[in-house]
């Protein structure tokens, strides 16, 4: 099991900018057929503890409550957090990069103390930084990124978006529930699963779902 450490963040703190932040950056609900794309941030300064909330983990790697005991112990940890979502229509006109920008510039607007100067992003892929032909024109701020594979299980600072991210996003599905009932979104989130597919299957796709992607149990066209 990979434990996260502050080894890359404390390198990245000694480069940037005096009075600017370094921001761990996580997107949650990517491949999910239903609900937004969600992105954490949590911003951190050279003053930051060392000691991270014990536990903290790659949120995949937790259980629901443990990620929700870790909430309060991240929020006092970190300078700043703030998580942005992308409705599902975001998704179906801009595509998931797009909309993980969508996400990710309505968390920066949340931040407006805490200016970022440079972001640790997880991933292998640079979309906070890339703009193609399904931009959507989101403001981010234009700052080196540094991306790191299994980032949110290797660096404190994205682990802790991870969690705050995930908790909201779940929570968000949860309340779904409710309003677009038959789908299972209190338990699968809006991901595939066989009662999710069985259920798009007998009832359609909801309003809440992505439309534009080939949905499973969904003919095609439809």
């Amino acid at each position: 099991m990979l434990l996260p450490d502050r080894v890359i963040e404390r390198e990245l703190l000694a480069t940037i900018p005096a009075g600017t932040f370094l921001a761990g950056v996580d997107e949650v609900g990517r491949g999910a057929l239903a609900g937004p794309a969600s992105v954490g941030i949590a911003v951190i300064d050279a003053q930051t503890s060392d000691e991270f909330p014990d536990g903290l983990r790659d949120s995949k790697m937790l259980s629901a409550r443990a990620r929700e005991n870790l909430v309060e112990p991240v929020r006092g940890w970190v300078c700043g957090y703030a998580v942005g979502h992308a409705s599902p229509e975001d998704v179906n006109q801009f595509g998931i990069m797009g909309a993980l920008r969508i996400a990710a510039s309505r968390a920066v607007a949340q931040l407006s103390d805490f200016p970022i100067g440079a972001v640790l992003l997880d991933g292998s892929h640079d979309w906070w930084s890339s703009e193609g032909l399904f931009d959507p024109g989101a403001s981010l701020p234009d700052v080196p990124v540094r991306m790191e594979v299994k980032g949110d299980a290797r660096c404190a600072v994205i682990a802790a978006a991870s969690v705050l991210a995930k908790v909201e996003r779940d929570t968000m599905m949860i309340d779904a529930a409710s309003r677009f009932p038959g789908y299972g979104f209190e338990r699968n989130k809006g991901y595939s699963s066989a009662a999710h597919i069985e259920a798009l299957r007998e009832r359609g796709p909801s309003s809440f779902h992505r439309t534009a992607w080939k949905l499973p149990g969904v003919a095609q066209g439809k």
